[in-house]
């Protein structure tokens, strides 16, 4: 395996597109070597530790078909230049929102705190900073990012590079989803940057519940050297169907399909429901030093918590001062190193895990509703006959898979969005599928790039987030332009 010094430095953009594609090899190459990541550099020590939390914030705007003359923009750009609309006059605050972190940990770090904060940055958004010029945004990020003073602190979470949604995204669009973010970060912060992105954020906390769809998406984050994946606590349940006993400690999440071949990967809990509050107040450490009298493994607890980084005015006013008197409060003991401490997720688990925790034998579960599913599987009857018998019996039961709310659906009322949204999908792979297999370096080709960006870009949550309109109405224009585009192809 190449040393990542071999491996050349990715361009941001070609051709005006953000590099999603073209340097799979590299890519897998670099994601999948197994050297420990944070254990090297980390300043705590399991035997001085009660009880930990784990914070991240996430952080996305879309892709949207409404620049000047039609440009595919960021909606951070469009907020900026339509002030007077809705809430767009927030675009400024956004901005810092996305920046602050790079100012905030060193600004700890120099205060002797020991802070830790692991962030979610959609592909969209990422681009979106190179297409304004916003590399101040881009220069705050990477000193967290790659500077050794500050990177310890500092964990990337990997995503799906457009907010796809997982339940709903096509299954051969997943990997490329996954790949893609990963080839975006590697252009924008480097090699070392992306070789040391372990845990994935999954938009929305969508895990999905249908067999197959789960073992793909499991199957390919380890193909792409994903180690542990952040799951909503109400998504999951033990084997029997029950609630898990206890939400803070590791899991292994296991994903078994039709043809019942099984996968698993380690699942971090991100306990209660979808509430900026819970991170702005920094729930998470207030929640931990509640757990450090409970009996435990031999490894102390972890509570994981995810929020919007920037939405509302509680994130955009109260979590700075909030997060650093936290921090401030723990580096009165031992500088925030002993007690009840922050972590990273990654780095929690290669503590644990070097002390002798063993992945393999973290208690089980699975997406909510699959024990029924799997109590009535035989010989005589497969998933899809058992999936229909449920749906028949239950009006409840569903497919859909489960996020961080269950007041909002994904697919109940868009069939104008996801029906545009599967047929793009199969025209895309009809048109490149077989071309790709003759020909691996069509991944390089301006034409496939754009093709695979208007792909992604329909498959975006906001379109089935807002409601009829004027979202939706951006949803077709790109279903139109993606559709042209692939049957032009080669013409």
């Amino acid at each position: 395996m190449p040393t990542l010094t071999t491996v050349p430095a990715l361009p941001e953009t070609i051709d005006g597109l953000p590099n999603i594609c073209g340097w799979e090899k590299q890519v897998l190459e670099v994601v999948n070597q197994d050297s420990p990541v944070f254990l090297p550099t980390t300043n705590l020590r399991l035997e001085d530790i009660t009880a930990t939390f784990a914070v991240a914030l996430h952080m996305h705007q879309p892709t949207i078909p409404a620049g000047a003359n039609g440009e595919l923009i960021s909606h951070l750009q469009y907020m900026f230049e339509h002030p007077q609309e809705g809430d767009n006059h927030n675009a400024g605050p956004f901005a810092n929102c996305y920046s602050r972190m790079g100012d905030i940990i060193p600004e700890l770090v120099n205060q002797g705190c020991n802070p830790r904060i692991m962030l979610d940055y959609s592909g969209n958004l990422l681009w979106g900073f190179q297409q304004m010029g916003r590399r101040d945004i881009i220069d705050n990020l990477k000193r967290i990012t790659c500077d050794s003073r500050y990177q310890p602190y500092c964990e990337w979470l990997g995503t799906m590079w457009g907010h796809a949604v997982v339940p709903s995204t096509p299954i051969p669009d997943i990997k490329l989803h996954i790949q893609a973010w990963q080839h975006y970060f590697a252009a924008m912060f480097g090699w070392d940057a992306l070789a040391r992105v372990k845990g994935f954020s999954p938009p929305e906390m969508h895990l999905p519940n249908h067999p197959d769809t789960l073992y793909e998406y499991v199957k390919a984050l380890k193909e792409c050297g994903y180690r542990w994946l952040m799951v909503q606590e109400h998504s999951v349940q033990t084997l029997n169907g029950e609630s898990l006993n206890n939400k803070h400690i590791p899991h292994k999440l296991v994903a078994r399909n039709s043809q019942n071949e099984t996968v698993s990967i380690t699942a971090l809990i991100k306990t209660q429901g979808s509430d900026t509050k819970l991170v702005a107040q920094m729930q998470p450490y207030y929640e931990a030093k509640s757990l450090t009298s409970q009996e435990n493994e031999n490894f102390p607890p972890i509570v994981t918590q995810i929020g919007d980084g920037e939405n509302g005015g509680v994130m955009m006013n109260e979590f700075p001062p909030g997060f650093k008197q936290a921090w401030h409060q723990m580096a009165q003991n031992n500088g925030g190193k002993t007690g009840v401490v922050g972590v990273t997720g990654t780095e929690y688990l290669e503590l644990i895990e070097n002390a002798g925790a063993n992945p393999e034998n973290y208690p089980t579960c699975q997406p909510v509703g699959q024990h029924l599913i799997w109590q009535r599987v035989s010989n005589s009857q497969n998933v899809e006959q058992v999936i229909e018998q449920l749906k028949q019996e239950n009006p409840n039961f569903h497919m859909d898979g489960a996020s961080w709310t269950n007041h909002i659906s994904w697919v109940q009322g868009y069939e104008n969005v996801l029906n545009p949204m599967n047929q793009l999908s199969v025209l895309f792979h009809q048109q490149f599928d077989s071309l790709l297999e003759a020909e691996e370096s069509l991944t390089q080709k301006t034409e496939y790039r754009k093709a695979l960006l208007y792909n992604f870009l329909l498959q975006t949550s906001c379109f089935r987030y807002w409601g009829q309109g004027t979202w939706t109405d951006y949803a077709r224009e790109i279903y139109q332009r993606g559709e042209r585009l692939i049957n032009n192809y080669n013409k």
